[in-house]
């Protein structure tokens, strides 16, 4: 069975500030130095997970860089076996290639926890402007939506690593059996206890074997459809503009709600009402 590796960067070791994840041509600060760090790292990590789902008996790699612009992997640091994913124009965007035939577990790499979660570095889910997602009635942050977007292909999310709090969120809410290693302990928004980076690549790549080895038995992640799902944004001129899209309630200031027959739907009105939403606040 082939493995997908979905790649984010706020949850590498190392981070701890959008400085460090953040492009210089899209808004980084400074020379760029500490993003291109970063990126060396999160190259390096996905790559241990590769090697680990290799060794855990994965027949093919196939690593989506899932971050910002989604062109952050430098290929170099990859294991020739795999294959990799670039660019931001994709129909399952982080979870680019589930839907692929062969496929048996998703692994996700530097994740981390969901909008306002205390105590966790870099917590957001999706952009800067979503402030709450519950699916019938459950927070869902970026793991919990692609996990389940997986599951609509059957394929069962396996392998999670990134700060502590991110690990704990999706063993608590997308399954107990799931492997997690925590690279970093989060203190705060901005700050956190870091393994060295070699040592969070050895660990994710035992865990990577150890899920690949339970992929087999492994149940891929699904709730109750249809699903009820709720959208809050920081800002009620977001719901104003969401709101207005055929099939979306409007439940309170800053807040909507619409129904989903199946993942692939809930999945793709999140994405298109986070698209309508991004106005400017300053009219």
């Amino acid at each position: 069975m082939n493995v997908v590796i979905s790649v984010d960067m706020e949850g590498v070791c190392g981070v701890s500030s959008w400085v460090q994840v953040s492009p210089p041509e899209f808004g980084g600060l400074v020379s760029g130095s500490e993003y291109e760090r970063a990126r060396i790292q999160m190259s390096r990590e996905a790559n241990a997970a590769a090697l680990g789902a290799f060794e855990g008996g994965a027949s093919g790699v196939l690593i989506a860089d899932s971050h910002d612009t989604m062109r952050n992997l430098l290929p170099e640091y990859l294991d020739e076996r795999v294959r990799y994913v670039s660019g931001n124009d994709r129909a399952l965007s982080m979870v680019q290639g589930v839907q692929e035939k062969g496929v048996g577990a998703l692994m996700m790499v530097g994740y981390h926890a969901r909008a306002g979660t205390q105590g966790a570095p870099l917590a957001h889910t999706w952009n800067g402007s979503v402030r709450d997602v519950r699916i019938n009635g459950v927070q869902a942050g970026e793991p919990y939506l692609n996990a389940l977007l997986a599951g609509h292909y059957g394929v069962p999310t396996v392998f999670i690593s990134g700060d502590d709090v991110a690990v704990k969120q999706v063993q608590e809410s997308v399954g107990t059996e799931v492997v997690g290693v925590a690279v970093k302990e989060g203190l705060s928004m901005f700050s956190a206890v870091h393994l060295h980076p070699a040592e969070a690549c050895r660990q994710i790549r035992a865990g990577a074997k150890k899920a690949a080895e339970g992929m087999h038995s492994a149940q891929p992640f699904t709730v109750l459809f249809p699903a009820s799902v709720q959208l809050s944004f920081d800002h009620q001129a977001r719901a104003d503009q969401a709101g207005r899209v055929p099939g979306v309630t409007r439940i309170d200031a800053v807040t909507v709600g619409y129904s989903s027959p199946d993942a692939f739907h809930l999945f793709q009105m999140f994405r298109m009402l986070c698209k309508v939403a991004e106005v400017q606040l300053n009219g």
